[in-house]
């Protein structure tokens, strides 16, 4: 059998991205680590890595390899933690993935609170507004917006999400205001190359709409800028707009309209039975900061949607 510490190095290497910085968090040489890797290859009988002088990627089989054995060795961690009581201490660096926008306006300012609580832990935060496999990828958790589907994930829901109809007052002023859905197609509607249907939810019930406008962008930072600047119509989360909503700066339109309600800003986790101390707490933190009426929500008037 192969011993575990070559599968702890293993998965080190992977998610380090290379044997050096492996070596660094684990206190061993890049010799030793490339020399435990080479013998844990010879024992599987496969080659785990393709390796160049400059990059370092998992083979099939290495992939296939990480995907079964990264779970095995946090089940290890859980079992030693209930053993020893330590899962009851918040330590070691917590890996989080959160979309990029919402991760520097909600997260980011929060840190130094959250940290000065726990000297004992680190936070290795991954902005991306990809969906990534936090199982795969080692992350202990990811930050997501989104009306989740049924997974192996553990969700819980940290704050509603809603997302209005919008425009700056200098756009309406040459526009004109739309009144009804149907009116989208005759204005500029600004949206990420991934978000051009906007699914929502009215009077009637659910409406999907396709909109197009003069701003092609994979950033839905760049079309909140475009639309504050008076370019055209967006729908943006209240998180992210709320406090030009509040100030005038930017007015709802078609205020019977909004995104789902069943969207919401949610923690995914692996499904584990003891949930490591450094997680729990870090998702208690964002739970109790944000929770059922999210500071950027409040002062504003919104529709209950059903």
């Amino acid at each position: 059998m192969t011993p575990i510490s070559d599968l702890e190095i293993f998965a080190r290497v992977v998610t380090a991205g290379n044997m050096s910085a492996a070596g660094r968090e684990m206190g061993l040489s890049p010799a030793v680590v490339s020399k435990r890797i080479s013998h844990l290859e010879e024992r599987l009988g496969a080659r785990l890595f393709q390796r160049t002088t400059r990059q370092l990627t998992l083979t099939e089989a290495g992939q296939g390899f990480y995907d079964r054995i990264v779970n095995i060795l946090a089940g290890i961690e859980e079992a030693e933690a209930f053993v020893t009581r330590r899962n009851t201490m918040p330590r070691g660096t917590l890996r989080v993935s959160a979309p990029t926008a919402f991760g520097r306006m909600h997260i980011a300012p929060y840190l130094g609170d959250f940290l000065g609580q726990y000297p004992d832990l680190r936070l290795d935060l991954n902005l991306s507004d990809s969906i990534v496999d936090i199982v795969g990828a080692g992350f202990d958790a990811a930050i997501r917006i989104a009306e989740l589907e049924d997974s192996s994930l553990v969700a819980k829901k940290l704050a509603p999400s809603h997302r209005v109809i919008c425009a700056a007052p200098s756009y309406l002023k040459t526009a004109g205001e739309p009144k009804t859905l149907a009116d989208l197609s005759g204005h500029n509607c600004l949206a990420p190359a991934a978000q051009e249907v906007w699914r929502l939810q009215g009077p009637e019930g659910p409406a999907s709409v396709r909109v197009s406008g003069n701003v092609r962008t994979n950033s839905t930072e760049v079309v909140r800028e475009s639309v504050l600047a008076g370019v055209g119509i967006g729908l943006r989360s209240t998180w992210d707009v709320g406090p030009e909503l509040k100030s005038g700066k930017l007015k709802v339109v078609l205020p019977q309209y909004q995104e789902s309600p069943r969207v919401a800003v949610y923690a995914v986790y692996p499904c584990r039975q003891y949930v490591p101390a450094k997680l729990r707490v870090f998702v208690d933190f964002l739970s109790g900061m944000f929770g059922p009426e999210p500071y950027w929500d409040r002062g504003l008037k919104l529709p209950e949607l059903h």
